[in-house]
């Protein structure tokens, strides 16, 4: 794969994505993630959030898809259209939506599995097994529960620590939230920054809490009808009017609006 330096870790560059030859997902897309940062990708369902992350970690091909056009690079390396496993190696990981655990497998042997493409020496990887359970510590007490029985935060804790024991460079999480309640939403956002922060791992997080996502992100970037229609640091995009009505439902009177209240095309008027 060719090579090309870059300050930027990940470069998504105007990328349309089509499934089936004809249905067309993506339109343009372009975002950056720099080294050690964490950057937050918000949306609604269908915006093509989940079609960003599938065309970054190489999935798009098990479900009849690909890049028609632009491309990407990770780390230097050309990743456009190349296949998931490849895309692991180099360092790039992605932790999909909806807990995906092995379970019929214990909580460590899941863990274990996530370290199945590294190279660096058995005791380098008992060392960064042991740190799963630092960063989860709710983990260490059912390490030989089988994965199917734990609780939905524990299967999202389970699945975030598989991915990390490939010691990637670049952690990407679809919808980490979905279906938890607040307390364990609140504490998976907080192993998110201790991630970034003790292991200096670059982040990508998926997500439609907007609230969360850009408390704990540096930059974030929204999606609409497969584009990107706005951009900017968390801490500008959190006081932005529009983010607030639409994505937080904080009307200028102090008030609360369902986002389904809010008719699309004025949304696209407002920012396009």
């Amino acid at each position: 794969m060719d090579k090309l330096k870059s300050q930027h870790l990940l470069e998504v560059n105007n990328i349309e994505v089509v499934y089936n030859d004809i249905i067309q997902v993506l339109r343009g897309v372009s975002l950056n993630v720099s080294p050690g940062g964490i950057v937050a990708l918000l949306g609604t369902n269908g915006a093509g959030k989940t079609t960003t992350l599938r065309a970054i970690s190489g999935l798009l091909k098990p479900e009849n898809g690909f890049i028609r056009d632009g491309h990407i690079r990770f780390d230097g390396s050309d990743i456009t259209n190349v296949l998931g496993t490849q895309v692991v190696k180099l360092g790039a990981v992605m932790v999909p939506e909806g807990r995906r655990v092995f379970k019929h497998l214990t909580v460590e042997e899941n863990i274990r599995v996530g370290s199945i493409t590294r190279k660096d020496g058995s005791q380098k990887i008992r060392a960064d097994n042991d740190k799963m359970y630092d960063h989860f510590p709710r983990l260490s007490k059912i390490t030989n529960r089988l994965a199917g029985y734990c609780s939905g935060g524990e299967q999202q804790m389970i699945a975030i620590a598989r991915a990390l024991m490939a010691a990637p460079k670049m952690l990407m999480l679809d919808e980490p939230s979905l279906g938890l309640a607040p307390l364990l939403v609140k504490e998976i956002f907080e192993n998110v920054e201790t991630i970034n922060r003790d292991l200096g791992t670059t982040i990508l997080v998926v997500e439609q809490n907007a609230k969360i996502a850009l408390q704990v992100s540096d930059y974030a970037y929204i999606m609409e009808s497969g584009k990107i229609v706005l951009e900017g640091l968390s801490k500008e995009l959190k006081n932005n009017p529009d983010v607030k009505e639409f994505y937080m439902g904080i009307t200028q009177g102090g008030g609360r609006k369902s986002f389904k209240e809010v008719k699309s095309y004025k949304r696209r008027k407002r920012w396009m």
